[in-house]
């Protein structure tokens, strides 16, 4: 890890280098609901030092830290310097650093090719690139694939739950569609386990593929923007035992606009089938008229990234050999496709915030005046953006014993945007440490609320999952808010405007930093009440993860 500034408790470190605005600034200046709060003329200090911390990790020096760059190296020095300013203990596998050995992808989205053959020969050519896009993540795309295509509807293997999208469906050596959405009757938690294991158990089944539709009303990302970002590397962990899809799988996905062209010949329209999904309603499965040719050219590299772990041993010895894990992950999308003139990703909300987060719980728990009875772990973790590896890796191979971390709290994008009165503790229902948040959000007078967009699949898109897919209990922490209200449409802006894009940058306007200082003191609180519990936390008896993973 490069060369990077020294820095002091309660001292800004080297001022952030000025960055640009980016997207059409009238339209965003008009999309972009208006704070809810004024942000007071001089910050606490935890404020000021969480912005200092967020200003340098997301300064332009570090280029967007894609994984393994030189500027994601640079971010690590600068971590790994704050982790000693607060006398943590080296909890990696060389000092603080945990390496992980990835191969990285790129798929040449302009050379590569698709076509949809009718069965009368007809081809309907889909533009790599532009009306399909190839993903570059997960394991080595295949160089040619000529397949048939079957709709799967939701694509969700949940027979314990009444809801098979699988069932009855022969899909050796073909390419399986899927919509976005799912019943509503079933929780958001259990859909997201679903969507997360499809993939492997598509291989399992013989497929050969997955192309993923999204209906319009549930786009997040702009297609445009998309398009922009389909030409970052892609990456899977070097080791074949710790990927969950097969090499030689192909996954794709197709713009909503030109999706019909899948649907011709089936007696189904693609309208039809969003008008379904987005009322959550049944929707068929059936095979789909063309087949499916693509040439796909990709280029792999190998690769290495770390990972970075530091303690804050526990004061009781019968306790301390137990670990409560506090993560963030470090990385971002480096410099890509630009906008308005600007190329860097700088990532400055994701997640930038959250390991300045990580950082101020840690000195919050060490300058307390009780050390937590458990040790603490903070993790900062690598390859976020790819699809959690890094996270992944580290629970599977943890640098501490086996079987000793009892709990994981993530921060990820937690966005202090307005005034926090709620949080959303992402899988609070699903074990017991949901009845430690809200005792602590009782004791700080705030409102434990769920996750007001469910079927984002939120729960299965933040490091804290790759924890709980290992039988580890855990929750991700964002600023709570209810649908249709002015912060519903602060996010829903957000999101439209800066998320993934340049315009994730230190100078977007309206990040509250005391509020964000108070999310950190509320996870602090919570940490240390289950680090110092008597029993370890637990999953709830109706937790699918429970049943799952005791399988696992």
């Amino acid at each position: 890890m490069s060369k990077r500034r020294g820095i002091a408790m309660g001292r800004t470190p080297g001022a952030a280098k000025p960055v640009v605005g980016c997207l059409a600034g009238a339209a965003l200046a008009l999309s972009l609901a208006a704070p809810l709060h004024a942000e007071p003329a001089a910050l606490a200090p935890a404020a000021a030092q969480w912005w200092a911390d967020v200003s340098a990790i997301a300064d332009d020096a570090n280029e967007g830290r894609q994984t393994g760059s030189a500027g994601y190296l640079r971010a690590a020095d600068y971590v790994m310097a704050r982790f000693r300013a607060e006398g943590l203990t080296p909890a990696g596998v060389d000092g603080y650093l945990q390496p992980v050995a990835f191969e990285q992808q790129m798929v040449d989205q302009a050379a590569s090719r698709a076509v949809l053959v009718a069965p009368d020969g007809t081809r309907t050519a889909l533009t790599v690139g532009a009306d399909a896009l190839i993903s570059a993540g997960g394991a080595r795309r295949p160089a040619q694939i000529d397949a048939p295509l079957v709709f799967i509807g939701y694509g969700l293997h949940l027979p314990a739950q009444g809801h098979d999208d699988f069932a009855g469906v022969d899909l050796k050596g073909k390419i399986a569609v899927v919509i976005s959405g799912g019943p509503a009757s079933i929780a958001a938690s259990i859909k997201s386990n679903a969507r997360f294991d499809r993939a492997k158990l598509l291989g399992t089944l013989g497929a050969v593929g997955l192309i993923s539709l999204t209906t319009p009303h549930q786009i997040e990302i702009p297609w445009a923007r998309q398009k922009l970002l389909a030409g970052q590397p892609g990456m899977y962990l070097a080791d074949p035992q710790l990927r969950d899809m097969p090499d030689d799988f192909f996954s794709g996905a197709v713009d909503p606009d030109h999706a019909d062209a899948l649907f011709r010949g089936s007696g189904h329209s693609f309208a039809e089938l969003c008008a379904l999904a987005d009322a959550s309603r049944a929707v068929p499965a059936f095979a789909l008229a063309p087949r499916f040719q693509a040439s796909v050219v990709a280029h792999q590299t190998a690769l290495t990234s770390p990972n970075l772990v530091a303690r804050l041993p526990g004061s009781d010895p019968q306790l301390a050999g137990q670990y409560v894990v506090l993560s963030a992950h470090l990385d971002h999308l480096g410099i890509g496709a630009p906008i308005n003139g600007r190329a860097i990703y700088t990532g400055a909300m994701d997640d930038a915030s959250g390991v300045a987060s990580v950082l101020d719980v840690a000195h919050r728990l060490r300058s307390g005046p009780d050390r937590p009875r458990r040790s603490i772990l903070f993790v900062i973790v690598t390859a976020e953006e790819k699809g959690l590896l890094g996270s992944h890796y580290f629970a599977m191979r943890p640098s501490v014993p086996g079987g000793s971390i009892v709990a994981d709290l993530n921060f990820d994008m937690p966005l202090p945007l307005w005034p926090l009165t709620a949080v959303a503790a992402i899988g609070e229902g699903e074990s017991t440490l949901g009845d430690d948040a809200r005792t602590v959000a009782a004791h700080r007078g705030l409102a434990l609320v769920p996750d007001p967009m469910p079927d984002r699949n939120t729960f299965i898109r933040m490091d804290q999952f790759s924890f709980v897919r290992e039988g580890i209990p855990a929750l991700a922490f964002k600023f709570g808010f209810a649908r249709n209200t002015p912060e519903f449409r602060i996010e829903h802006d957000w999101r439209a405007n800066r998320y993934h894009s340049p315009a994730d940058d230190l100078q977007q306007p309206g990040v509250l930093k005391d509020e964000a200082a108070k999310l950190d003191a509320f996870v602090a609180e919570l940490a240390l009440r289950v680090a110092d519990g008597a029993a370890r936390p637990q999953w709830v008896p109706g937790s699918v993860f429970r049943r799952d993973l005791a399988a696992h």
